[in-house]
């Protein structure tokens, strides 16, 4: 049983960092492009806003998904613990409470990755309209 635990704990876990090392990547790349970007050479702004908003559903996908992975874990956590306490008949509190507490890490790490990641999006979409308002202010009409 020890070995699925950690399967669970180890799974989870590790998909919650895949995650933010995925949003943190985009996030990365996007504001390297934004300092990069040269609103001259677009003629259209629907071209410019799908260049602008590319890769940002990751960040969107990792901020929405982050707490719904933690919580399946903390699921699994406390599943495995109630099995523990039905095959062992008898268990003292010190078990029941450590195995609940571990099952619970794993909603936190989904709020750490999740939080973040709703940060960054909105920082970034902050910025995509920053960018298209500077764009209609130079360029007006022009290319729609």
């Amino acid at each position: 049983m020890e070995g699925i635990r950690e399967a669970v704990d180890y799974g989870v876990i590790g998909i919650l960092i895949l995650m933010s090392v995925a949003a943190l990547t985009v996030a990365i790349e996007r504001w390297l492009f934004f300092r990069s970007l040269d609103l001259s050479s677009y003629k259209n702004r629907k071209l410019l806003e799908v260049d602008l908003t590319k890769y940002l559903h990751i960040i969107a996908t990792v901020a929405s998904n982050a707490p719904y992975v933690g919580l399946l874990g903390t699921v699994l956590g406390i599943m495995l613990t109630f099995y523990s306490i039905g095959t062992e008949g008898y268990m003292d509190t010190e078990k029941i409470m450590v195995g609940l507490a571990l099952a619970l890490k794993a909603t936190a790490a989904g709020l750490m990755v999740a939080i973040p990641s709703v940060i960054l999006y909105n920082a970034l979409l902050r910025k995509v309209k920053v960018i298209l308002a500077k764009w209609e202010a130079r360029y007006g009409g022009e290319g729609d």
